[in-house]
C-alpha cells in the first residue's frame, strides 16, 4: 500500500487554504481545521469586507469631487437656499448587508474549491499536542464547538491562525459606539461624527471611506503624520487630501481611553485633551492568534510579540511544523500569507521552491487616492540601505489625469545607478493597485529603466507616466528627484 503524506493545517485564511490547495494537488492527505469559515479574517472581517465598503466610498468620492469639473449637472429638489446640500447619500445598512453577503459568498467559494481539491475541512479549534513522535509525526487535537475532541496524526502541521484586533485596556469595544474593525459592518446607520484612533493602513482606509460616505471624521494619530510606515511623499499627499476634504487629522495625539457617555463617545488623549463623537473606531494594530495552542510546549519559538518565528521557507523551530500569515508577523498581507503557505507545502513535499523574497512584494493602501508600493523604499535609499537613483513625476502632468479630473498623485521609481535596474517604485493614484503591476514585473525580473521606457504604452493613459519616469531615469546622469 502506497504511503500518503498527512498534512494538517490549522487556520483557513489565505495562508491555510492556499497551502491546502497546493498540498492536495501534490497528492497529500489534507485536513484544514478552521473555526470561523474558510477565507479567515481576510475574507470574513478584514480585507474583502473593507475593500467592498471602500468600493462604495470610491463612487461617492468620484462623484463629489469630479462631477462639476467634468460638466455633469445633477437636478434635485434641494431648495435654492440649500443648494450646497449633499446631492448623493448612502444607505449604510444596505451597504453593510452587501458587504457581508459578498464576504460569505467568497468564503463559500473557497470552501468549495478546497473540498473539490480533495481536502477535508473540520470546524473547530486546533492545538498541537506534545513533541514530535519517534516516527516524525505530530498530534493535533481539534476541539469542536460542542466541546468534543478529535485527535489527528500529521506528518506536517501548518499554523495559519492569523490575528485579532488589539484593544486598549481603557477603550474596550462594545460593538455599538466603540468599535473594532470587525464590528463596523453591523452598523445600520452612518456615524454622524466618527473618531478613528490609529493612522496606520487600517485607520487611514476606514477614515477615508467614512469621510467619503458622509461622516465627519477625526483621525487620531500618535505619530507625526498618517501612514508612518509608507512612503513619506505618498503619506503627505494623502494627508493633504484628507484635510482638504474636511477631515480633522490630529497628529502627535495618542489616545489613552474611550468611554460612552449616553449616545456619544469621549476619547481622552495622553495630554489630557478630550474629543467627542457619536462613534469611535479603534484601529491600533493586531495581536497574533498564538495563545492556547501548545506551541511552545511543542518546540515552536515565539517572539516577544507572540508571533511565530519562521525562516524563509516557513519552517518554525519545531521539526515538521510550519507557519504562515499574520501569526508570523512577517508582512500582514493576504498575498504574503498565501505565498508563505504555498512555500511551506512545496518545501515539505519536496517540490521545487524559492525562499520568500519580501523585496518583490507589492502592496496597496486602499485610500483615495490609493498608495501602491513594491521593492526598496525611500527610507531604504535615505538610510543608505541601497544606492539608487530616484525620479518622481506628478500626475498633474499626465494628459489622462487631466481628462479625468485627477489632481493628486505621482509615480516614483528607484533604479540602480550603474545598471539602471529597477529596484522599487511607488504609485499614488486612483487604482494604483493596478498601475503598480508593471513596476512589480520589472522588480521581480531585474528589468532596466531602458526596457520599461522602450515598451509601448497607450496614449493617453495613466500608465504613460510610468514609461515617462523610466525615460527620465534612463537619461538622467545624476541622482535626485524630478
Amino acid at each position: 500500500m502506497e504511503y500518503v503524506t498527512r498534512i494538517v493545517i490549522i487556520g483557513g485564511g489565505p495562508g491555510g487554504y492556499e497551502a491546502a490547495l497546493v498540498a492536495a494537488q501534490l497528492g497529500a492527505e489534507v485536513t484544514v481545521v478552521d473555526c470561523d469559515g474558510l477565507g479567515g479574517a481576510s475574507v470574513l472581517t478584514d480585507c474583502v469586507p473593507s475593500k467592498t465598503l471602500i468600493a462604495t466610498a470610491e463612487v461617492m468620492t468620484t462623484f463629489d469631487s469630479s462631477y462639476e469639473e467634468l460638466g455633469i449637472i445633477v437636478a434635485d429638489d434641494t431648495p435654492p437656499m440649500e443648494q450646497a446640500a449633499r446631492v448623493v447619500g448612502v444607505d449604510l445598512g444596505k451597504v453593510n448587508r452587501r458587504v457581508k453577503r459578498l464576504a460569505l459568498a467568497q468564503s463559500h467559494d473557497i470552501t468549495a474549491s478546497v473540498t473539490r481539491a480533495g481536502a477535508r475541512v473540520m470546524r473547530g479549534r486546533g492545538r498541537l499536542e506534545g513533541m514530535q513522535a519517534l516516527d516524525g509525526s505530530r498530534k493535533v487535537v481539534v476541539t469542536a464547538a460542542d466541546g468534543s475532541e478529535e485527535t489527528l496524526t500529521a506528518d506536517a502541521v501548518l499554523i495559519a491562525t492569523g490575528g485579532h484586533p488589539r484593544e486598549l485596556p481603557d477603550a474596550q469595544p462594545d460593538g455599538e459606539r466603540i468599535l473594532n474593525w470587525t464590528q463596523v459592518y453591523d452598523l445600520d446607520e452612518l456615524p454622524e461624527e466618527l473618531i478613528v484612533v490609529g493612522s496606520g493602513v487600517t485607520g487611514a482606509e476606514f477614515a477615508g471611506a467614512y469621510q467619503a460616505l458622509g461622516s465627519r471624521v477625526t483621525l487620531v494619530s500618535s505619530r507625526d503624520r498618517v501612514l508612518p510606515g509608507e512612503d513619506p511623499d505618498a503619506a503627505a499627499v494623502l494627508e493633504d487630501v484628507f484635510r482638504r476634504r474636511g477631515m480633522n487629522v490630529m497628529a502627535r495625539s495618542r489616545a489613552q481611553s474611550a468611554k460612552r457617555v449616553g449616545d456619544r463617545v469621549e476619547v481622552t488623549l495622553a495630554d489630557g485633551r478630550v474629543i467627542t463623537g457619536t462613534h469611535c473606531l479603534m484601529a491600533v494594530g493586531a495581536i497574533p492568534n498564538s495563545e492556547g495552542m501548545g506551541l511552545e510546549e511543542a518546540g515552536v519559538r515565539l517572539r516577544e510579540s507572540g508571533h511565530i518565528w519562521t525562516d524563509k521557507v516557513s519552517r518554525t523551530t519545531a521539526p515538521g511544523v510550519y507557519a504562515a500569515g499574520d501569526v508570523t508577523g512577517v508582512f500582514a498581507l493576504a498575498s504574503v500569507a498565501a505565498m508563505q503557505g504555498r512555500i511551506a507545502m512545496y518545501h515539505f513535499l519536496g517540490d521545487a521552491v524559492a525562499p520568500l523574497n519580501l523585496k518583490t512584494v507589492s502592496s496597496n493602501v486602499f485610500t483615495d487616492p490609493e498608495i501602491a508600493t513594491v521593492g526598496y523604499s525611500q527610507a531604504d535609499v535615505d538610510g543608505g540601505k541601497i544606492d539608487a537613483r530616484v525620479v518622481k513625476l506628478p500626475l498633474l502632468r499626465n494628459p489622462r489625469a487631466k481628462m479625468q479630473g485627477i489632481r493628486d498623485g505621482f509615480v516614483k521609481i528607484f533604479c540602480r545607478p550603474g545598471t539602471g535596474i529597477v529596484v522599487g517604485g511607488v504609485v499614488v493614484a486612483p487604482r494604483a493597485s493596478e498601475l503598480i503591476h508593471p513596476i512589480s514585473i520589472a522588480v521581480d525580473n531585474n528589468l532596466t529603466v531602458e526596457q520599461i521606457a522602450n515598451a509601448f504604452t497607450v496614449y493617453p493613459s495613466l500608465s504613460g507616466s510610468i514609461a515617462e519616469v523610466a525615460r527620465q531615469l534612463h537619461t538622467r546622469k545624476t541622482s535626485g528627484e524630478a
